[in-house]
C-alpha cells in the first residue's frame, strides 16, 4: 500500500502506567536527563528533552499516569536505553539503580543488555554498545512485543510516516523518515497478551491534518476502537492494533 500524503501520523510519545506518577516521573527525568513537567497533579507527569520544542521526531516523550490498577504482568512495551561503551553501560546500570532502579528476571537469560525495572516495576533495557544507537539519544529504541513481526510491521508502517527499516520473522524495526530518534522496534515474543498494556503508544497527526479521517483509515488497516472508560468528552481516540495493543491517537498538533 502506498502512504496516502496528509494522512499519516508520527509516534510522538509513550503513556507508562504507574501506581504514582510522581516517583517514576522524577526517576526517568534523572535517568534520561531531562525535563519534567507535572501536566495535571498527582495523574500526569510530562518528560521530554530539555529545551525540546513537541512535538519533534529526533525524541519519542514520556507521560507517566497515575492508574489505580496494579501491574500483574510483564509490561508488552518497554524502551531500551543506549550506551557507547562497555564502561557507559556499567556506569549507567550503577547509576540507574541508585537512582532506584532494580534488576529483574524476564527470562532474558545470558545477554549482552542489562534488564532493569523503574520504581514503579516498569522494565527497560540498558542496551550494550550498538552502532544503531549512535544517533538516537537516550532511548534507542521503543520495544513492543507481538505474535507476528511481518504483520504489525505492515499495519504501523502504514499507520505511521515513518520508514521501514529491517524485517524478519522474529523482529522488525521502524524510525521517523526524517532519520533522527529512537527506533520502533517490533519482537515476536511467545507470551499472549492478557490485560490492558500498561504502556501504550500515543501518535498524533499533522497540525490541520483530520483527526476523525485519520482514525477511519487505521480501522480499514486493522485497527479497532476499544472502550478503555475515557468518555466522550477526551481529544483522543483510543484504538488497539490488529494484535489488540493499545494506543491512542491524539489531537493533531
Amino acid at each position: 500500500m502506498h502512504k496516502i500524503a496528509g494522512m499519516t501520523m508520527r509516534l510522538v510519545q509513550i503513556a507508562m502506567n504507574a501506581g504514582d506518577d510522581a516517583a517514576p516521573g522524577r526517576f526517568w527525568a534523572e535517568a534520561l536527563d531531562w525535563g519534567s513537567a507535572v501536566e495535571v497533579p498527582g495523574v500526569v507527569t510530562n518528560l521530554e528533552p530539555k529545551g525540546f520544542s513537541y512535538p519533534d521526531p529526533s525524541a519519542v516523550c514520556i507521560d507517566v499516569i497515575t492508574v489505580p490498577e496494579p501491574k500483574t504482568v510483564k509490561n508488552r512495551v518497554h524502551v531500551d536505553l543506549a550506551t557507547t561503551s562497555a564502561a557507559h553501560q556499567a556506569e549507567l546500570v550503577a547509576r540507574l539503580q541508585a537512582l532506584g532502579a532494580t534488576p529483574v528476571d524476564v527470562g532474558q537469560g545470558d545477554v549482552p543488555w542489562t534488564v532493569l525495572a523503574d520504581p514503579d516495576g516498569n522494565e527497560f533495557c540498558v542496551a550494550e554498545p550498538r552502532e544503531i544507537f549512535g544517533d538516537t539519544g537516550p532511548i534507542g529504541a521503543v520495544v513492543a512485543d507481538c505474535a507476528d513481526p511481518r504483520a504489525m510491521a505492515r499495519f504501523w508502517d502504514e499507520a505511521l510516516d515513518w520508514t521501514l527499516h529491517e524485517v524478519t520473522d522474529d523482529h522488525a524495526m521502524l524510525r521517523s523518515a526524517k532519520g533522527v530518534g529512537p527506533y520502533l522496534k517490533l519482537v515476536r515474543t511467545p507470551d499472549a497478551k492478557t490485560v490492558k498494556n500498561r504502556v501504550h503508544l500515543d501518535l498524533r497527526p499533522y497540525r490541520g491534518d483530520d483527526q476523525a479521517a485519520d482514525v477511519a483509515r487505521l480501522r480499514t488497516l486493522g485497527a479497532s476502537d476499544i472502550d478503555l472508560g475515557q468518555g466522550d468528552d477526551v481529544s483522543w481516540t483510543c484504538l488497539v492494533d490488529p494484535e489488540g495493543n493499545e494506543f491512542d491517537v491524539l489531537a493533531p498538533g
